[in-house]
């Protein structure tokens, strides 16, 4: 009898990120942290489709490319990707280890400290900066959650199974990247604050996102649409912050103008907040594949 030539399927192949296993690894990931989306947010309001809306009440359109518009995730932004890694430089290696080390909100807390001590910011006002620029961030991270999990985007290590980054594959989807929205967000809401400092913070808003790229974890398009993200939403609460009065009828923010520059890290790119979690990767990593 002929035999049957194998013929394996060339449809219906798994592409979403909770049915496909990290490169190195046997089993699909555990989500970290999948119902962020639904948690309280501070600045933005929900309908009972648990649709966001501003704070008139009008449903939020937000400013991000669907993957359903042509992003060939699997295709040229994982190319992109795989170069990356295949040039890195030490430089882009102290990037990616700084800002991946820790959540990504780590490296943005002592930015903010640092700014509130440059400008002899008073106590309350300090602790206003503090909890709009925090409360700004818990809402970006949760529509990031709510894209992230809305669209099951894999990682690059999930679509190239032999792919070994140089960062550890965070547990969740991946567009938009968490990184680049909490940038953006953090970015736009404290330039607001401290206006003097705006071109400084986009600097370190768009290292923060590219150093995912860096660290293999995360495609290009995940960052600029994740930067985008970000400061459509800092933008909304920024908004929300210039209508607040006191109960004079003054406005409570003045915009710092004349910049006394900030000594804000990195560099040196040593982590100001000491960092006493763990590292260790299961996924394949290039300090754990031999063709490295």
């Amino acid at each position: 009898m002929e035999k049957r030539k194998a013929c394996w399927p060339k449809r219906n192949i798994p592409r979403m990120w909770s049915m496909l296993s990290y490169a190195g690894e046997k089993r699909v990931p555990n989500a970290e942290d999948p119902f962020a989306s639904s948690w309280p947010t501070y600045f933005f309001g929900r309908d009972e489709q648990g649709r966001f809306l501003d704070p008139e009440g009008n449903v939020v359109s937000f400013e991000i490319r669907s993957p359903s518009a042509g992003i060939d995730f699997a295709g040229k932004q994982l190319e992109i990707v795989k170069e990356t890694l295949n040039n890195l430089t030490n430089r882009q290696k102290k990037i990616a280890t700084y800002w991946g080390t820790g959540p990504a909100t780590k490296q943005w807390t002592p930015i903010i400290d640092i700014l509130i001590t440059t400008y002899n910011i008073a106590a309350p006002q300090a602790a206003r900066i503090l909890a709009a620029v925090q409360g700004a961030l818990n809402d970006a991270f949760v529509i990031a959650w709510h894209f992230k999990f809305r669209w099951q985007i894999a990682r690059p290590n999930q679509f190239d199974q032999n792919l070994a980054t140089f960062l550890c594959t965070p547990r969740h989807p991946s567009y938009p990247a968490g990184h680049a929205v909490i940038a953006g967000c953090a970015e736009v809401v404290l330039s607001y604050y401290f206006q003097a400092d705006q071109e400084r913070l986009n600097q370190l808003a768009r290292q923060c996102a590219i150093s995912r790229l860096y660290g293999g974890v995360h495609y290009p398009v995940d960052l600029r649409e994740g930067l985008r993200l970000g400061r459509q939403i800092g933008r909304i609460v920024v908004e929300q912050l210039r209508q607040q009065y006191d109960i004079n009828q003054s406005q409570i923010d003045y915009p710092i103008l004349v910049s006394k520059d900030p000594p804000l890290p990195p560099p040196p790119f040593k982590q100001v907040i000491p960092f006493f979690g763990s590292m260790k990767c299961t996924s394949k990593t290039m300090d754990t594949c031999e063709c490295w």
